[in-house]
């Protein structure tokens, strides 16, 4: 019983401060990077959704520490590989972690009315969806259009590395279809590139390692 009780206790220091003081971007930053060490380290704090931050947020609503962009991978969960609880996150998931206006409105939201300090746009190597862009070839569906959004990054990618052919170029698209996501919220949200210079919010690029789990952050 006494155990349980500090479990909830931790858990509930750690937690997002449900007031109205916000936590600085740099903060919310910092907490994401500890978090992805925690997990790396097999230390994690968050292995279950415990019922002390569920009630909580039904009842005075969600207080997210960071907003993430990320691809719908399933060897992706944000959730975990941060070691992040309950309600910690707000998760917007979509192949390729394209930013298109669904992804948008969707950033837009919780940076202007949850007030999330950090945003993260979270890549990953072995992605699907960029390796085909960076194959090229015949696509049926929808997937053309989806491709069609990362392939400038693809030749960004190749532009700035000429000779980059297999594993390097994949990495550097995958790099430069994470920078192109930013490019396209700062430049299609006036409110979020305000928001960005008057330092309420940061912006940030990540890339997930699917082999050994890390998270490797992009410099600006």
């Amino acid at each position: 019983m006494k155990s349980l009780i500090a479990i909830i206790c931790t858990l509930w220091i750690t937690a997002p401060v449900y007031a109205e003081n916000r936590i600085s971007p740099k903060l919310a930053e910092e907490q994401l990077k500890q978090g992805n060490q925690r997990y790396m380290s097999g230390k994690s704090i968050h292995t279950r959704i415990d019922p002390v931050s569920r009630e909580r947020t039904a009842r005075y609503g969600q207080k997210p520490l960071a907003t993430v962009l990320g691809c719908s991978d399933a060897r992706v969960p944000p959730e975990i590989i941060f070691d992040q609880g309950f309600g910690e996150l707000f998760v917007v998931r979509v192949a390729g972690n394209v930013c298109s206006t669904a992804e948008l409105a969707s950033v837009e939201y919780v940076v202007k009315y949850l007030k999330t300090p950090v945003v993260v746009v979270l890549g990953h190597t072995q992605c699907g969806a960029v390796q085909a862009a960076v194959a090229g070839g015949e696509l049926k569906g929808s997937l053309p259009k989806l491709v069609a959004m990362i392939t400038p990054a693809v030749d960004a990618a190749k532009a700035k590395s000429p000779k980059a052919t297999g594993d390097q170029l994949m990495s550097a698209a995958i790099e430069a279809n994470v920078r192109k996501s930013i490019k396209d919220i700062l430049t299609n949200s006036p409110g979020l590139e305000q928001a960005l210079r008057n330092k309420e919010v940061s912006i940030l690029g990540a890339i997930r390692d699917i082999e050994h789990g890390g998270v490797t952050w992009l410099t600006p």
